[in-house]
């Protein structure tokens, strides 16, 4: 049987780091050649040099670029059209999350956040658009579940993050028959912000296994523990395979259980 990307080509934004990473390392393992971009550079060339090493310099193209950035998101897409000739799958996943109250987000942070949040589907969608619906392909964005759960904490990327989802279920029927859009909606994943926090605990005698157990704990998760990267990058995997073939303007859950809307 062969790999369910065997001979496709996927373009992976953020994908130096986390989740990002974890799907480029996925993707590769089920046959696909991937592109994959992030703003680090030095982070960046040092895992493309691992991931090259392990499935083939052919099979990996990376690229250090802002996402907001049109021209260069535009240069990435003309790379991979050159180099690979085509887009099955756009897994777009760059953007964290802003901690902040409505008192204490000022003009300049929602005018940032809105720009990250939404650019960053909306920049590499138009780009790679052209090859994504030659082929049939798909697109998953990686969105949070605060686009349905707001969190008073984090005001101005909820709200952002409703807007993402909104513009995916438009894209979902819009882009339609030719390109499938779908989303998964992520809870609390032991990678970045966490791993920061956790680095910044209070007592440092406390390990990660015992602080994540009480961050799940006091945050009510079902399933008594953080995700990891690798579970949701399974879901991505999933959403922009053949097998997700009949799935469009989906979200799929990746939260342990978190979620309390119905």
């Amino acid at each position: 049987m062969k790999p369910p990307y065997d001979g496709q080509v996927a373009v992976v934004t953020g994908g130096s780091s986390g989740i990002g990473l974890a799907t480029v390392r996925l993707l590769l393992e089920q046959g696909a050649t991937v592109a994959l971009c992030a703003r680090g550079e030095g982070r960046l060339r040092d895992v493309t040099a691992v991931l090259q090493r392990d499935h083939g310099a052919e099979r990996v193209l990376a690229r250090a670029f802002s996402v907001l950035d049109a021209d260069a998101v535009n240069g990435f897409a003309a790379e991979v059209q050159q180099a690979f000739g085509r887009c099955d799958l756009l897994v777009n996943n760059a953007g964290q999350g802003r901690v902040s109250t409505f008192a204490d987000t000022d003009d300049q942070a929602w005018r940032e956040e809105y720009e990250l949040k939404l650019f960053s589907q909306i920049n590499p969608t138009r780009a790679f658009l052209p090859m994504l619906r030659e082929a049939r392909g798909a697109i998953v964005a990686v969105n949070s579940l605060l686009a349905y759960q707001p969190e008073p904490h984090m005001v101005c990327t909820a709200s952002a993050r409703a807007g993402v989802q909104n513009l995916l279920k438009s894209l979902s029927i819009e882009l339609a028959p030719e390109v499938r859009v779908n989303s998964i909606l992520l809870g609390l994943i032991g990678s970045g912000q966490w791993t920061r926090r956790f680095a910044a605990r209070e007592d440092q005698s406390v390990s990660r296994e015992d602080w994540y157990a009480d961050l799940a704990r006091k945050k009510g998760i079902p399933l008594g523990r953080l995700g990891d990267p690798a579970e949701a990058a399974a879901a991505i995997a999933f959403l922009g395979s053949r097998a997700a073939s009949y799935i469009t303007g989906a979200q799929l859950e990746v939260s342990g259980g978190l979620s309390r809307h119905i």
